[in-house]
């Protein structure tokens, strides 16, 4: 009787049928590996990537299995979406193994054992499995098409939607419904409706449609047959196709995760000793590293990198999805003989990608978080970047700014020896780090030196840690520019003499930690000097250390000093790029204010617009990305236009979001304030209560943010 439970493959089918139907399987199989390998072969005759990207290659493929197992990119941001692609792939995932299932069955366990194992309970487990998961994947399909079509997702289009698109979601809904139409005429046919069929519900379901419509078994053989024939060429072609179009993405997206650097953007590849000025910078597709080429072949063309992206959003002329399909479709078309060569990115003329797009970049990282597939926008761009510098194609405003760099160290073009004016208004000496040792070596940074508003944030970091009574100190004129932007605007000469410089300038001072007041100094110390120098102390942001002194009461707050209500913005260098999100918060809390988020929070946060250079250039712009952030904080969040203030964590972001409050009309509406005035100004309200004693000092050797003295 369990030999019986069972159902026969090629039912109507034949032996000349099965042979054709072998004979193209084989065909279709050689077309897909034949492809598959010329893709690869493509990639391998790209240059080498700076990082090593198949170290640990088999925990690289466990990682990236769970990456993609779990859809964690599909869902962020967008439920829908994660639900559809969730469905999509475990469905044909299952159909998948399932079908190999059934082919090691057919082709190797009988022919050895002349015995099958596809019957009985065996069978029936897998006929519903089959079914079930089969009915996720067509409503998975189902739900694509109707967010394509029916909703017409903006962002799901764009000028590389062609009829590939179409193509792929039609052809995955006509697989997946013809599996089961298919099934329903073997059940009207062969079966007549056997009672153990019914664990294939939904081709049982399907089969008494079909018979209340009049299908009789006769022709439900000859349907079969059709059915059969067109589901099984539509499959071939299928799996033909996959190297020579989107489905390849199945393959190169997971490649893609498989080879990550899970510091790319954070920290930006180098460029060799020894590489000429023609050699610098992405000039043309030969350059491209095997790892970027592979970047534009992972491409869905899902558009969340545009969706995110705060230049596209406030009119600028950078769209990061179409610079990756531009540059992959301008490769295909070069490899194919169907174009002339040209320039990778230059200012006019017939460039592949134009400089005004590489200058929008803010190199916030949003498309690179929103990536579901690990494409390294920002690394690419810099690439190009660099190019533009080497070309003497860089903005104007950005050149001007760089030689001021090179000239005194800051983009101000102020004297080095003014550097430390900002302490001149204290009422206490800033302790020289150079002449006595310190726990913390407090980097300033330049905003926080020159600028007058920002001088403020630097009297307050002060302010507090005087207060607290931390041992620190600072380098007076020897501080030069950090050199994060200035390697992201494609200035890599000049970096690497800035981290030279500033690694000589940290010897000369005898310390245990840095703190930095600016998230930009903080995440090239931390991620990008140790790459290049011998730099590898722990580097912290000021508010990971105040948050310490807080817990240890050595500011004194209770928690009531303040009862306003403000809103957070977190900076994408300290938030987005290196996780820190809970220690400005809990400052802000400490202070007795009230914290309204804003939607778009924590990795989802908007760029002030400052970042890649775009503190230092004029852009025509629609809405500024400051002027968009602040209406968001007036009118997105809970507390709504009760937000009295717009707190910062960031020296640029300050300078950004004061330009925007003037410019967007909000300065009747809301304030500008670092944390680190915050927490001054609930000090003063404090109205003089004495500041706390220090606890006893740590052990040797800690390396938290803020070890007591």
């Amino acid at each position: 009787m369990q030999a019986d439970v069972t159902r026969e493959t090629f039912w109507t089918i034949g032996p000349v049928g099965k042979a054709a139907f072998y004979y193209l399987a084989a065909v279709a199989i050689a077309v897909f590996l034949y492809g598959t390998y010329a893709r690869f072969a493509r990639y391998a005759a790209g240059e080498d990537d700076w990082f090593d990207r198949l170290d640990d290659l088999p925990g690289r493929v466990l990682r990236a299995a769970r990456i993609v197992a779990s859809n964690r990119g599909q869902f962020d941001r967008d439920l829908y979406a994660g639900v559809m692609h969730a469905f999509i792939l475990w469905g044909f995932l299952t159909l998948l193994i399932g079908t190999t299932i059934l082919g090691i069955d057919l082709d190797f366990w009988r022919p050895v054992t002349g015995e099958s194992f596809f019957v009985g309970d065996f069978y029936l487990s897998y006929s519903f499995v089959m079914d079930a998961m089969g009915l996720l994947f067509v409503v998975g399909v189902g739900m694509a098409i109707y967010r394509r079509y029916t909703e017409r997702e903006g962002r799901l289009w764009g000028k590389h939607t062609s009829l590939e698109d179409d193509a792929f979601v039609w052809t995955l809904l006509a697989l997946g419904v013809g599996g089961y139409v298919l099934e329903a005429f073997r059940i009207i046919g062969s079966a007549e409706f056997v009672a153990f069929e019914r664990v294939s519900f939904v081709g049982f379901f399907l089969a008494g449609v079909f018979a209340e419509a009049g299908v009789t078994v006769g022709m439900a053989e000859t349907l079969y047959t059709v059915t059969w024939w067109s589901h099984a060429l539509l499959a071939f072609v299928f799996i033909a196709l996959i190297p020579y179009a989107k489905p390849f993405h199945m393959i190169s997206s997971f490649a893609n995760v498989v080879t990550r650097d899970e510091k790319a953007g954070v920290r930006l590849p180098g460029v060799p000793e020894d590489a000429g000025p023609d050699e610098i910078g992405y000039a043309s597709i030969d350059d491209f590293s095997w790892r970027h080429i592979l970047d534009h072949d992972a491409c869905t063309k899902c558009g969340r990198c545009s969706s995110v992206c705060p230049a596209k959003a406030s009119g600028r002329p950078l769209d990061p999805r179409d610079v990756i399909l531009d540059l992959k479709s301008y490769r295909e078309s070069l490899d194919a003989g169907e174009t002339e060569e040209v320039e990778i990115v230059a200012d006019g003329g017939d460039s592949v990608i134009a400089a005004e797009s590489m200058e929008s970049c803010m190199s916030c990282m949003a498309c690179m978080d929103a990536c579901p597939v690990d494409i390294e926008h920002v690394s690419e761009f810099t690439q190009m970047n660099r190019r533009l510098t080497e070309t003497g194609q860089m903005d104007e405003m950005v050149q001007d700014a760089m030689m001021n760099v090179f000239q005194n160290g800051n983009t101000f073009g102020d004297p080095a020896r003014k550097r430390p004016d900002w302490a001149d208004d204290l009422d206490f000496e800033v302790p020289d780090a150079r002449e006595e040792d310190v726990e913390f070596l407090w980097y300033v940074g330049e905003y926080p030196s020159y600028d007058e508003r920002n001088q403020r944030v630097a009297r307050s970091l002060a302010t507090l840690f005087e207060r607290a009574n931390v041992s620190y100190g600072i380098l007076y004129e020897d501080e030069q520019h950090d050199g994060n932007d200035v390697r992201r605007v494609g200035e890599e000469g000049l970096f690497e003499m800035l981290v030279e410089d500033n690694t000589e300038a940290f010897e000369s001072a005898t310390f245990e930690k840095v703190v930095t007041t600016d998230p930009h100094s903080m995440n090239t110390f931390r991620n990008e000097y140790p790459e290049v120098s011998e730099f590898d102390d722990p580097v912290f942001h000021y508010t990971e250390v105040v948050e310490t002194l807080v817990e240890q009461g050595r500011l004194g707050l209770d928690g009531t000093e303040l009862d306003y209500t403000a809103t957070y913005h977190d900076p994408c260098h300290l938030g987005r790029m290196n996780d820190v999100y809970e220690a400005p918060r809990d400052l802000i809390r400490a202070t007795g204010v009230e914290l309204s988020e804003m939607p778009r929070n924590r990795a989802d946060s908007f760029c002030c617009g400052g970042g890649g250079g775009g503190l230092w250039m004029d852009h025509e712009e629609e809405t500024k990305p400051s002027e968009e952030r602040l209406r968001e904080a007036l009118e997105d969040t809970d507390a709504g236009d009760a937000v009295e203030k717009f707190v910062v964590a960031c020296p640029m972001c300050g300078t950004m979001y004061e330009d925007g409050r003037k410019t967007g009309n909000f300065e009747d509406d809301i304030e500008i304030v670092d944390i680190a005035e915050l927490l001054c100004e609930a000090l003063a309200a404090k109205d003089g209560v004495a500041v706390d004693a220090p606890a006893d000092a740590d052990a040797d050797g800690d390396t938290s943010p803020a070890a007591a003295d």
